[in-house]
C-alpha cells in the first residue's frame, strides 16, 4: 500500500477542522453584530449578520464536499445560528426598531417597546424551534429526493436576513409609531414562518462539483456585481423575494384551486339543461 493511500484517514481527520473554523467564524459574526448594536452601530450589526450567513452556507458546504460531516458538526452549527440568526437579529431589531421612540408618549411608548420586545423574544424561540427541528429532521434517512432540496419552515438566516436588510436599507433606526407598529408585525410573521410547515428551497441539489451552465455563471457574476455595488437595495429584493416566494405560491395555489372547484361545480349545474332542442 503506497503512503498516500496510508495518509488518506490523517488528511481527512485534518479537514474536518475546517468547516468546524467557518462555523466559528459564524459566531464571531453573531457576536460582532450583538457588540454593535449595543454601540449603536446597527449598519455594522446588519452587514455582520449577512458575513455569518455566507459563513454558515460555506461550513456545510466544506463538510460535504470533504465528507466530513459530523453530528458533532451539526450541533456546534446549530449553536451558532441561534446566536447569529437568533439572538443577534432580535437585539438589532429591538434597539434600532423601537429604542429610538423617545419622542412618543410614555404610556405609547412603553406599550409598544412591551410589544417589541414580545415579538423579538418569540423571534428568538421560533428560531430554536426551528433549528431543533432541522437537527431531528437531519438525523432522519431522508424518504424522497425532494426532502434534500426544501427546507420545512422559514430557515433561521433567511429571517434574520430580513431583519439585517431593512436594517442595512434603512440604516437610521425608526422615530415614528405606525413604522415601529409594522416593524413589530414584521418580526411576529417572520417567527410563524419558521415554525410553520411552508418549504422553502435549500439549493442542496446544486451538485458544485460539475460545471454550471453558463448562463449560470453570468447570472452569478451580475448578482455578484449588484451586491457589491447596491447592496442596500439588493440585499432587501433578495430577502423578501425568498422569504415571501412560498407564501404566495401558497395563495395562488389555493385560489387557482377555488376556481377550478367553482368551474366544476358551474358545469355539473349546467349538463341537465343543455343536449336535447
Amino acid at each position: 500500500m503506497t503512503p498516500r493511500f496510508r495518509d488518506r484517514p490523517r488528511v481527512r481527520t485534518g479537514l474536518s477542522v475546517v468547516p468546524s473554523l467557518f462555523t466559528i467564524g459564524n459566531m464571531f459574526a453573531g457576536y460582532f453584530s450583538l457588540a454593535s448594536t449595543m454601540s449603536g452601530n446597527y449598519d455594522a450589526a446588519a452587514i455582520a449578520i449577512f458575513v455569518g450567513a455566507v459563513l454558515d452556507t460555506l461550513d456545510g458546504r466544506i463538510a460535504r464536499l470533504t465528507g466530513t460531516a459530523s453530528e458533532f458538526g451539526t450541533q456546534l452549527d446549530s449553536l451558532a445560528d441561534l446566536l447569529t440568526f437568533g439572538v443577534a437579529p432580535a437585539v438589532l431589531a429591538l434597539n434600532w426598531g423601537l429604542s429610538s421612540l423617545r419622542d412618543a408618549p410614555g404610556e405609547i411608548f412603553q406599550d409598544l417597546y412591551n410589544l417589541g420586545w414580545l415579538a423579538t423574544f418569540g423571534f428568538v424561540v421560533a428560531g430554536a424551534l426551528r433549528l431543533a427541528r432541522f437537527n431531528l429532521l437531519t438525523l432522519k434517512p431522508s424518504d424522497t429526493p425532494a426532502s434534500k432540496r426544501h427546507f420545512v419552515g422559514l430557515p433561521t438566516p433567511a429571517a434574520a436576513g430580513v431583519i439585517a436588510a431593512v436594517v442595512h436599507f434603512h440604516k437610521a433606526p425608526v422615530t415614528q409609531v405606525a413604522w415601529a407598529e409594522l416593524w413589530s408585525i414584521l418580526i411576529a410573521v417572520l417567527s410563524f414562518l419558521m415554525i410553520s410547515t411552508v418549504r422553502y428551497p435549500s439549493f442542496k441539489d446544486v451538485d458544485l462539483k460539475k460545471p454550471l451552465p453558463r448562463s449560470a455563471l453570468l447570472g452569478c457574476a451580475l448578482l455578484i456585481g449588484l451586491v457589491l455595488l447596491y447592496s442596500e437595495l439588493t440585499l432587501l429584493i433578495l430577502a423578501f423575494l425568498y422569504v415571501g416566494s412560498r407564501p404566495a405560491a401558497r395563495i395562488v395555489g389555493a385560489v387557482r384551486a377555488r376556481i377550478a372547484r367553482g368551474r366544476e361545480t358551474t358545469g355539473r349545474g349546467a349538463e341537465p339543461h343543455g343536449g336535447r332542442s
